[in-house]
């Protein structure tokens, strides 16, 4: 699996490792299935011109968060946009320890391998990465994603539909109880989402009978 894919560029040996690891398996119940609950904070919202400054994530399986399974890291910025500062609170210089975007992203898919993707409105966060990912050579992710803003919506309203209003990550706070802590930090926000994400399945799975192919 994936022997075209090295053919076709000459990939790291990390991302082919990466590549490695998969082996589709829809059929998994939830709770045999490794969950990576993550969030990025950024420069701005320009897929192709801002940059990712940090990136936090939190593992979830058999319906538990797993504090000691978690991933937070911190790049350097070659790109500065002051005004966003005061959202994310991060500054060029500081005290944080920071690392190259290669280094960042080693580390990142050595700790999500195969697993399913979690995220609020995930399909920026997924963009920002292969952005990254791109830049530095390699291919795209290749995990399964879910997007907490869609599986709200099954839940509410039991069936996706298009037209239904799209749910901000406060407003998954206020409907479903979740204190918000360390907002608009990658490991808060990736922590707020990970209980959000425990509070949806639980609505999906009356019947305990879910599985992963159901959610996709």
């Amino acid at each position: 699996m994936f022997k075209w894919l090295f053919k076709r560029k000459n990939y790291p040996d990390s991302y082919k490792t990466y590549l490695a690891g998969f082996k589709k398996d829809e059929k998994k119940l939830l709770s045999e299935t490794r969950f990576v609950v993550f969030d990025t904070e950024t420069t701005g919202f320009d897929k192709i011109e801002d940059r990712i400054l940090s990136i936090g994530a939190i593992s979830v399986l058999n319906n538990t968060i797993n504090v000691s399974d978690s991933f937070e890291i911190y790049l350097k910025q070659d790109v500065f946009k002051s005004e966003s500062v005061k959202i994310h609170g991060i500054l060029k210089g500081g005290n944080l320890e920071k690392v190259s975007e290669k280094e960042a992203i080693e580390k990142f898919l050595d700790y999500i391998k195969n697993d399913v993707l979690v995220g609020h409105h995930v399909g920026f966060d997924m963009a920002m990465v292969d952005r990254m990912m791109r830049r530095n050579n390699l291919g795209k992710l290749k995990n399964l994603c879910l997007d907490t803003g869609v599986l709200f919506k099954m839940s509410k309203h039991l069936v996706y539909q298009e037209n239904l209003k799209n749910y901000s990550l406060d407003d998954l706070c206020e409907e479903l109880k979740i204190e918000k802590v360390d907002r608009h930090t990658a490991t808060g926000d990736a922590l707020i989402t990970a209980i959000a994400f425990q509070k949806i399945l639980a609505r999906l799975n009356k019947n305990k009978n879910l599985k992963l192919k159901d959610l996709l």
